[in-house]
């Protein structure tokens, strides 16, 4: 029950954030982070209506994924984490989405790795818009080549960017980081009109009201739904 009442009152937060923000509510995705927790607590959340899931680890995300689709329950699984080039191929065989795409090469085995009879793996390119060394992206002026390069395969389709700001209890600094990802988020639109750039996946528990503010088009929440991390 403590899942779905949660899952309830995530939902209505992300409303009222876009209420606030005069943005439709079907305009931000919920994505929930279930890394760490199990397959029945995912079952749970599903039985509460939500079905799409993001996993940081490939191993545990893909023991999941295949414990599901036994059930023939088909969900959709977004890959949150960083990859490192030796579990490519394990994240284009079996997941929805990839969103911390940061590099031509990651970017060229999963392109080689997607099967074909599958879908196209949707990409998102993950941006350091803090600038911290230890994490994961891309600076900003990288961005447009890496876009242009992920155009040119035919088994990714780019649907956008994803980051993850410093972590910050200050609003002007939140705010600051979000609209500089929007202003990305535009351009990306205007220098590849031809793909369909929809998403924006920023925004967490903390500060997800400033994220939907600025345009995010997809939370990531995981302790706010599941709990502490096992």
């Amino acid at each position: 029950m403590q899942i779905q009442n949660n899952l309830q009152m995530i939902r209505q937060q992300i409303e009222q954030c876009c209420a606030d923000a005069k943005r439709d509510k079907s305009t931000v995705k919920l994505l929930a982070v279930s890394k760490t927790k199990s397959a029945q607590e995912v079952f749970v959340a599903y039985q509460a209506g939500q079905t799409a899931f993001g996993e940081n680890y490939v191993q545990e995300g893909i023991e999941k994924i295949l414990y599901f689709e036994n059930q023939q329950v088909f969900l959709e699984w977004h890959f949150i984490g960083p990859l490192q080039s030796n579990k490519t191929r394990l994240v284009a065989e079996h997941f929805d989405w990839m969103q911390t795409l940061d590099r031509i090469k990651i970017a060229d085995r999963l392109n080689a790795q997607r099967p074909a009879h599958k879908a196209p793996l949707n990409v998102l390119i993950q941006i350091n818009i803090s600038n911290e060394e230890n994490k994961s992206g891309i600076m900003p002026d990288e961005m447009l080549a890496l876009a242009k390069h992920i155009q040119n395969l035919p088994h990714l389709r780019l649907r956008g960017l994803m980051a993850i700001p410093e972590m910050s209890h200050d609003c002007d600094m939140q705010i600051r980081s979000f609209s500089m990802m929007n202003e990305l988020f535009q351009q990306l639109k205007v220098q590849i009109p031809k793909e369909q750039i929809d998403t924006l996946s920023m925004g967490m528990s903390d500060d997800m009201p400033n994220a939907i503010k600025c345009g995010s088009t997809m939370v990531r929440i995981g302790t706010a739904i599941f709990g502490k991390r096992n």
